[in-house]
């Protein structure tokens, strides 16, 4: 299973119900004015964002939502693009034999770098789209590029020796793959703070998301943990797989969540970077993170059997509180 999901603290929140208000329809701009509003006039570039909206919707439920309810309409079609091209990227390095997924991501990181390259009509709705998003906002294109030079080092990895392998594969691979989508938001002011801020969240939520997904990576012969952290808890991954002692596990889940939450806590600040209309939905997405910390830990040695679930109704309350505070202006 591929590590990097686009929305990252959203992706365990699949089936949580998007707010409700008796005015919701007043409040959330319609799909056509949403395009409207973000320029995208001509016919075949509103059924190319058409397109990758609906499948969005469909396999991303959460992360569609609160692109809905918490960004202002003229970025939403560019974040949704974004995520779109993200997930099917990420689809083509995850599934099937090794040679299969890199012959796939290098068919696609060439068609990828033709389409930003130069207009075709003859592009399929997702890089038509992605192609107008990049031109829109041209700080995307570097993290497009930089993403797909990484791709072959998440399609490889298996695990990591120490902490530095493990920041290395986020500064080559998770970073990247993030920006793909926050180079969205960039203030003009300090992109240098916000690519910082943003290198936290993902430190936190990638190290997060390798420990809720202990179960499934062991099985897969996969661990991102790295073996140096084990050791230091006196444990292997042999040991995890043999079931070792719950209290060395749970030993583990601390070291881990003591890690994680310094870079939330760093990732909280950018809120206070970007405009004031990305604020509720930079909020959200850290404050998602946190629940999700607090969820893993309380699974503690389960997480050898299975991932925690995810914690809905503090999920929904974040994103509720998120949206009013949209509707405040704050």
């Amino acid at each position: 299973m591929g590590h990097v999901q686009v929305g990252r603290g959203l992706r365990s929140y699949r089936e949580a119900a998007p707010p409700r208000h008796p005015k919701e329809h007043h409040t959330v701009t319609t799909w056509p004015r949403t395009l409207d509003r973000a320029g995208i006039t001509t016919p075949a570039l509103r059924d190319a964002y058409s397109a990758q909206r609906g499948l969005v919707a469909r396999y991303a439920r959460a992360e569609y939502t609160a692109v809905r309810l918490l960004l202002p309409a003229p970025l939403v079609p560019h974040v949704i693009a974004a995520t779109a091209f993200m997930h099917h990227s990420d689809n083509l390095i995850d599934q099937g034999p090794l040679d299969q997924r890199l012959s796939a991501l290098a068919d696609w990181s060439t068609r990828t770098r033709a389409a930003l390259a130069e207009e075709s009509a003859h592009l399929d709705p997702l890089l038509a789209a992605l192609r107008h998003t990049a031109l829109t906002h041209p700080q995307l294109r570097p993290h497009i590029e930089a993403y797909l030079k990484g791709g072959e080092l998440e399609a490889r990895w298996t695990g990591f020796a120490a902490e530095d392998d493990f920041r290395a594969y986020v500064d080559t691979y998770a970073l990247p793959a993030f920006m793909v989508i926050a180079s969205l938001l960039t203030p003009p002011d300090e992109p240098e703070a916000f690519e910082a801020g943003c290198r936290a969240f993902i430190l936190g939520s990638q190290r997060l998301d390798f420990l809720e997904d202990l179960a499934e990576d062991l099985r897969s012969g996969r661990l991102g943990v790295p073996e140096e952290a084990l050791a230091d808890c006196g444990l292997t991954r042999d040991a995890l797989l043999a079931r070792p002692d719950p209290a060395l596990v749970r030993t583990l889940v601390r070291h881990q969540a003591a890690l994680v939450r310094p870079d939330l806590t760093t990732a909280a600040q950018l809120e206070h970077l970007v405009r004031a209309p990305h604020r509720p939905f930079l909020r959200a997405l850290v404050r998602l993170q946190s629940a999700r910390l607090t969820a893993a830990e309380a699974h503690g040695p389960k997480l050898l059997e299975s991932a925690p679930g995810a914690p809905l109704g503090r999920a929904a309350s974040i994103l509720v509180r998120a949206w009013v505070s949209r509707g405040m202006g704050s």
